[in-house]
């Protein structure tokens, strides 16, 4: 079973990639940071030397870097059984994409929207050709329903002026809306498939790193036994 798990190199991705290996998934992690991601992979292998894992260099918030993965990961002539869209950014400062877009918008939800849209039609082939149920993993979080009034306000995507932190949530909502919707596609097309929304809780990760300092250090004390719950609520997605 080929597994693609995008932010696979740290915090519950990484998690993700190592439970997926010892089930004997073949995992490509999908990465910006090419060092780290190996690094990940050679402590994975570590302790389990018959772990299948590739790296492929991805970043979400470039389409041009979307389309040279899905490029690559093609060429490889692999199926793809499952695609776990896990990486993100959180609160980060106001900032655009290399496209235009910002940051949050671009790469937790558009970037990770048109990787699936590429990869479609080869997990629709890998699922008619293997008899497996697809599956597609979206990582949400509750912080969707803490965003703008107006819900996702297209037409100030990159408003500099009305920035808040509230991009974040704009950008969870709209991968819940994303997932509710290509559920009812691919049902409609009667589609081997299923997609979920996941919201894994509160976790202490690198996605932290643009938190208040004393809300890090709290939460990084909360928090920091409770990956393993995050990561069974994804696990049970692929059973």
């Amino acid at each position: 079973m080929r597994c693609g798990c995008v932010g696979g190199a740290s915090g519950i991705g990484l998690e993700t990639t190592r439970v997926l290996t010892m089930r004997g998934a073949h995992v490509i992690i999908a990465a910006r940071n090419i060092k780290a991601a190996n690094e990940a992979k050679q402590a994975i292998l570590k302790n389990n030397e018959n772990a299948k894992i590739d790296v492929l260099e991805l970043d979400l918030s470039s389409l041009n870097s979307v389309n040279a993965f899905v490029h690559t990961f093609k060429a490889l002539n692999l199926p793809l059984n499952i695609l776990i869209n896990n990486a993100g950014v959180m609160f980060c400062p106001y900032q655009l994409s290399q496209d235009g877009i910002e940051m949050h918008f671009a790469t937790n939800y558009l970037g990770h929207f048109h990787l699936t849209n590429l990869l479609l039609d080869k997990m629709k082939e890998t699922a008619t050709t293997t008899g497996i149920e697809g599956r597609i993993v979206i990582l949400s979080s509750l912080a969707h329903a803490y965003t703008y009034e107006q819900g996702i306000r297209f037409e100030k995507i990159n408003d500099k002026d009305s920035y808040s932190k509230k991009a974040y949530g704009q950008s969870k909502l709209a991968n819940i809306l994303h997932a509710n919707e290509l559920t009812r596609r691919l049902k409609e097309e009667g589609v081997n498939i299923t997609v979920n929304s996941v919201n894994p809780g509160f976790i202490m990760t690198d996605l932290m790193r643009h938190s208040f300092v004393l809300m890090s250090k709290f939460m990084h004390i909360y928090l920091e036994k409770k990956n393993i719950n995050s990561i069974l609520s994804k696990i049970e997605c692929f059973s």
